[in-house]
């Protein structure tokens, strides 16, 4: 990019300009939005607009002399490339949570200077260790100001998408119930009110849906309950007749339940007139700073983890069964798929062209067609050898790479992908050869299919933290003294968000909420990354499912993992040398369980390919 000409260049003076004015040394742009999401809606999607980087995680900081960007080992290769001439600075840090961020501004913000921060994206548990140590450092936190307001005039206002009830058979939980359950932790807590901002805590509160979140179908809304009743902050003025969200028929069942529908920017409001003969439950690491300024003066507030976030967390029996019936169309979809992708990538196929973007237009396609289907559950991550290396690549139109190879060369495709059903919310990588598969290539793949099926057939206690067995997973690569940057595996969600707590599989602290429960679907996906050359993942998803112990013995309830994911494990990328038996046997096993929950629901060239790649090694 030329240094000169590039527009995240000129945004970073325009905004200097700003702090300048207002006596700001620097600010602080968080990946983050008023509910604390993952994904975000584009009007919050600043750190972006400023810097041009387009992963899904990173902290920017700008200066008056420098600027800087903090990104984990998944987005390095990325943000180098995307950061070429914006003047903006990438600093490597271990993991998202690392205070780098921190030091820098300390090192480069004068004692006496202000660090500025919009207080309305700023996590609680996030600013209360941010202003401990700027204040330990001299420094002023002020976040009641946002200077992107005043350089981002196209800025995109608040989303306002359609609401709509996810109904039953798909949702067995009636939203009454749901209500009980949270109000019964409330009492518990000794709390008469109770303060939502996550959106999939509101979206499985309430048994609604919305798509104001590219990927994950949830809307924008706050939710303050009490002990009877509830306030849904959703409503969104368009300028063309108010509210349009939540429709008139899903505006009537709510009011059944006690919860009225109030417009989105009333929030801080209602929580400003709470007084002294109130107490509210609050979550210290899902709400922001800006929203706990509103509650009132004399409110008493219990700080705990909201309790939606654990109830959600544990699926029923019911939920399961729909999740493994979205597994097998998922499944399906991805035979018909696969067929398709090595038919057209055989030498001497009339195909045409096979790009990354193709790969993601017909996989996408294929889930399209299958019965539940809503949409993706993420973007598609298609990256081919080099590509692969990158855990969170993504192709576009200006960037992409053709799937070929010399004769006589190999390849890995990468392809990491996962859709949002009606019955369950799926998430799957596999790795795939295209042409002659080097004796390296098979080394990293087998060392990393070990790592899956470690953790998968793991037993464990139940009320195991799950960051406890995330060692299991990385034995393998560990004793070849070989490593992954990221998470063994996080919590996915009900026809919800891909990414959900409180359980995570990674080399995370542990604490008390994240153990281990019936009900859990968790990922399990180590990996290994070689830059420039390829890169290796192997996903499934997995139930926490009680485990059977021997009569007598008396060292509590233990559970094990139950494989949700159905799609083959290429063996044409594994050395059998490096397997033993009893890994090839469960590997055998699951192919048999794919076969036969999948083999139903294709035909022809689809029902051929899984019987191929199916076959016992």
């Amino acid at each position: 990019m030329d240094t000169r000409t590039s527009p995240f260049r000129a945004r970073i003076t325009q905004l200097r300009d700003v702090l300048a004015r207002e006596g700001i040394d620097a600010l602080l742009v968080p990946s983050a939005d008023p509910h604390l999401s993952e994904y975000l809606p584009e009007r919050w999607q600043g750190r972006q607009w400023l810097s041009g980087f387009t992963g899904s995680m990173a902290t920017l900081v700008v200066g008056r002399r420098a600027a800087a960007l903090f990104a984990d080992s998944r987005y390095w290769v990325q943000a180098e490339a995307e950061l070429a001439g914006s003047g903006i600075e990438l600093v490597r840090i271990v993991s998202a949570a690392a205070p780098a961020h921190i030091d820098w501004m300390i090192e480069q913000v004068p004692r006496g200077g202000t660090v500025a921060v919009d207080g309305q994206v700023l996590g609680l548990g996030a600013a209360q260790a941010l202003k401990s140590r700027l204040e330990a450092a001299g420094i002023t936190l002020r976040t009641d100001t946002d200077p992107l307001n005043a350089i981002w005039p196209e800025r995109p206002p608040l989303p306002a998408q359609p609401v709509y009830a996810h109904v039953a058979p798909h949702a067995p939980r009636p939203r009454r119930d749901k209500l009980a359950l949270v109000r019964r932790a409330m009492a518990a807590q000794g709390a008469t009110h109770h303060f939502v901002s996550t959106v999939d805590d509101i979206a499985w509160i309430s048994n609604l849906r919305g798509s104001d979140v590219e990927y994950n179908p949830v809307f924008m809304a706050h939710l303050l309950l009490d002990g009877a009743g509830g306030r849904l902050f959703a409503d969104v003025d368009t300028g063309a007749g108010g509210a349009v969200k939540i429709a008139a028929a899903e505006r009537a069942a709510l009011a059944a339940d006690g919860i009225e529908v109030l417009p989105y920017a009333q929030a801080g409001a209602a929580l400003a007139a709470l007084g002294a003969a109130d107490a509210l439950l609050i979550d210290p690491k899902r709400i922001t700073l800006g929203l706990r300024q509103c509650v009132g003066a004399g409110c008493k507030v219990i700080e705990a983890i909201n309790p939606s976030t654990l109830a959600k967390s544990r699926k029923t029996d019911a939920e399961a069964a729909h999740v493994r019936e979205a597994m097998i169309e998922d499944g399906a979809a991805m035979c018909e798929f696969y067929a398709w992708m090595e038919e057209a990538l055989a030498p001497g196929r009339p195909h045409g062209v096979v790009t990354e973007l193709t790969i993601d237009e017909r996989l996408s396609a294929a889930r399209a067609r299958r019965p539940g289907f809503v949409g993706l559950s993420f973007s598609t991550i298609a990256g081919f050898n080099a590509n692969g290396a990158m855990p969170h690549y993504r192709a576009t139109p200006e960037s992409h790479a053709v799937i070929t190879v010399n004769p006589g060369e190999g390849g890995l495709l990468l392809i990491d992908s996962g859709g949002q059903y009606l019955g369950g919310t799926t998430d799957i990588t596999r790795v795939w050869p295209v042409g002659a598969v080097s004796a390296a290539m098979k080394r990293d793949f087998t060392l990393v299919l070990k790592g899956t099926m470690a953790l998968s057939r793991t037993r464990f206690p139940r009320g195991t933290l799950s960051p406890m067995i995330d060692a299991i997973a990385r034995a393998p690569l560990w004793a070849e003294g070989l490593d992954f940057g990221h998470g063994t595996g996080h919590g996915v969600g009900y026809f919800l968000n891909v990414h959900e707590g409180p359980q995570s599989i990674s080399r995370t602290i542990p604490e008390p909420h994240m153990a281990m429960e019936p009900g859990m679907i968790t990922s399990i996906e180590p990996g290994l990354y070689r830059p420039g050359q390829w890169g290796v993942r192997i996903e499934n998803l997995v139930l926490n499912v009680p485990a059977s112990t021997p009569e007598g013995t008396t060292f509590g309830e233990f559970l094990e993992f139950e494989t949700l994911t159905l799609c083959p494990i290429d063996g044409r990328c594994i050395d059998r040398a490096l397997l033993r038996a009893d890994e090839i046997a469960w590997l055998n096993a699951y192919h048999a369980t794919v076969r036969e929950r999948l083999a139903p629901r294709v035909s022809s060239a689809a029902r051929a390919w899984l019987e191929a790649r199916t076959m016992p090694l």
